[in-house]
This record gives C-alpha cells, structure tokens and sequence, in this order.
C-alpha cells in the first residue's frame, strides 16, 4: 500500500510541477517531503526505501559507464584529480576559517570539510541527461571529478576513523588499496583493448529476458565485488557499465534497464526528502539558510577557479562549478559515520543532513540560474569548435 501511495504522490505532485517545467529530480524530493514525519508521515519506516533507492544509485553508475568515453575520461585525468583535491582542500581549509573563531575540534572542522567537498553524483548525472549534455566536455569534466570523489571516499572514512580515536586495521586499508589497484588496472585493460566480446553476445541481443538477468549480474556482481574490497558499491557498477560499453551491445542493455532505473533512482530522492525536518529548520533557518548559500557559493568558486586553471572559459568554467556546487549523498555516510565515533553532537548531525539535503533540493534551481548567467553558452551545450574541445587534453 505504502508504495501505490508513493507512486500516487510522484504522478500528482509531478503534474503540478512538471507544468512549471521543474525537473524530475525536484518531483521526487518534494515527494518524500510530503508522505514523510514533516507533513503526513504516510511513508512511515523510511528503511526499505533508502535501501531501494541505494539501488538506483547504482543502477545509475551502471548506466553512465555504458554511455560515457573512456579514452576522453582518461584524456582528462589531471583535471579530475586536480580538480578534486583542490576542492576537497579548499573546503577544509573555509571551514578551518569558521572554526577558529569558534573554536571547533580539528575532528569537526576536518569532518565538516569532507562532507561539503562531496557532489552529488545522483543529482549532477540526472540533469546531465535531461539536458543532452553527456557527451559535451562539462559533462565529461563533471562525471570525472565525481568518480575520483567516488574514490576518495575511502581514505576520507579511514582519516575521520582515526580522529576519532577508532581503530584502524591494517587488513581494511591492505585490502581497500588492492581492490583500488585492480580496478585501475582492469581500466586500463580495457581502454587498451578496445572493443570486446561478451559472451553469449548473439543470446543476449535476441532475449528481452535473458538481458535483463544478465546485465543486473554484471551491474550487481561488479557492486559486490567493489563492496568486498570496501570500496563504493556504485564505482563497481560504473566500471561494469564500462565492460558493457567496450563490447559494444550498449542499446540492449539500455532498453531492458531503464524502467528499473527511473524506479529504483526516484526512490532514493524521495528518501531525501524523508530525511528532511522542517520543524527543525523552521526553527535554525538563520544558520541552515547562511550555511546553504556559503555551501552554494564556496563549492561552485572552488571548482570554477579549478577550471580556469586549465584555461577552460570562464562561462564553462562557471557552470561545472554550479553543476558540482551541491552536497552529495555521500556525505550521509560520513556525517552518519562521524556522530556515531562522538566528533559531532546530535544538533551538529541535524544541521548537517538539514544543509545535504536542502542543498540536493535547491540545486536544480541553482544550476538553471547559473546556466543562464554563464557568458559562453555556446561552450556549455558543446558547439564550440574541436580545437576548443581539446583544450584540457591539450594543457593535461
């Protein structure tokens, strides 16, 4: 019953606000709003839900590995990388500013920073392809720098774990850093060898059936093993997105997942917006709406000045950093996992998912503002020439 309701709520609250041209993402989050303890509580125990949508999480990795370029995200590797340290630093370092004057711990100051450094992967890939802009060059750049954030991941769980006076096993890091090099590898392999063969390829583009349980094995069977070695589920389907890519059988795939997709992803925004207490904001809205716009403006400065470090221009510029200038849902996990070891308190925590999740609902807003106030539109929807295109390649 709960889910004829749920899925009653997204058909009417979608009508109403699809009307106003707002972007599904918007829908879904509202939606959560709505059925969750703030308004009419129907949703009720929210657990099986966040579990679901962790799976549209993945499916949607699974399905930007099957569409993105390899070769082009390697091409531009020092970028993502850069891009991402950069960003993760300069975040620590503006909350290191705050924390001075009030006296914060190290542990929270480095807590808070990692959890504004972290984009939305869920978000940013959602209007990527409501927009068509995939393939274009903000696109690649913004998809690179969210799969080393992916990545990074790791590393920032094992340093807030040993500020917090965890103990860290030497067996954990041993086999995180193994897993990390595999996967690098098995990149590698497959950008060298080109195009491969699936086996049971003529099955598979023939069975409607056949492809749907073969291609969750892949998606879910790379997730497990990426999960084994304590790395991103969602990293693991994306490298076997890539695997179905380099083979070449891409629109069968794509064709047999995509209703599984769009259910399981709305999911996880609608748990979003299950997470969201109004009662609490109402009554901090001075502190969430200042940290909200400092979270907004920060994210989005770092990542332009980022750009235009590799003489990306400025509208170009300007935009990625509005694409990547929200919260991501990672950081759930790293707020989660820094009130359980004692570095924040329980109002800390609130504000937190409080800033994470009002940042996911304002930033389809932010980003449409952005875009029209970017000076180069002509580079952001990638009709410039290809000299142009080539640009970060050529400076990498």
């Amino acid at each position: 019953m709960k889910f004829v309701i749920i899925s009653l709520g997204v058909v009417g609250i979608g009508f109403l606000l699809r009307l106003i041209k707002q972007p599904h993402v918007i829908i879904y989050i509202i939606t959560g709003v709505i059925l969750g303890p703030s308004v009419t509580n129907i949703a009720g125990d929210s657990s099986l839900i966040d579990q679901l949508g962790s799976l549209g999480l993945v499916l949607l990795l699974f399905f930007i590995g099957m569409e993105i370029s390899l070769p082009k995200l390697i091409a531009n590797w020092k970028f993502s990388l850069t891009g991402t340290l950069i960003q993760i630093l300069a975040s620590v370092f503006a909350i290191w500013i705050i924390g001075y004057f009030l006296d914060w711990p190290l542990a929270r100051v480095v807590t808070l920073g990692f959890v504004i450094s972290l984009s939305s992967t869920a978000v940013v890939l959602r209007i990527l392809e409501e927009r068509n802009e995939m393939e274009t060059r903000v696109g690649q750049n913004a998809l690179g720098i969210l799969l080393v954030q992916d990545v990074l991941i790791v590393p920032m769980m094992i340093i807030l774990g040993y500020m917090s006076g965890g103990e860290i096993h030497a067996k954990d890091v041993v086999l995180q850093s193994v897993g990390a090099l595999l996967i690098i590898l098995f990149v590698i392999w497959l950008y060298k060898k080109g195009e491969i063969k699936l086996p049971f390829d003529k099955l598979l583009k023939n069975d409607h059936e056949i492809q749907v349980f073969f291609a969750f094995g892949l998606c879910f069977g790379f997730a497990a093993i990426t999960g084994f070695f304590g790395l991103s589920t969602a990293l693991g389907a994306f490298v076997a997105g890539m695997l179905v890519a380099s083979s070449k059988t891409t629109e069968c795939f794509h064709h047999s997942l995509y209703p599984l997709k769009v259910i399981f992803l709305a999911l996880f925004f609608i748990s979003v917006g299950l997470l969201i207490d109004l009662e609490f904001i109402w009554n901090n809205i001075g502190l969430i709406s200042l940290l909200v716009g400092v979270v907004f403006i920060t994210n989005n400065l770092i990542t332009a000045l980022t750009a235009r470090m590799y003489k990306i221009p400025w509208g170009e510029s300007f935009y990625l950093g509005a694409l990547l200038s929200q919260i991501g849902e990672f950081s759930f996990v790293l707020g989660a996992l820094a009130y359980g070891s004692g570095i924040i308190a329980d109002f800390a925590y609130q504000v937190i998912i409080s800033v994470i999740s009002l940042t996911l609902l304002l930033s389809p807003f932010w980003i449409k503002v952005s875009s029209r106030l970017s000076r180069d539109k002509r580079v952001i929807t990638g009709k410039k020439s290809n000299e142009l295109q080539s640009n970060i390649s050529d400076n990498s």
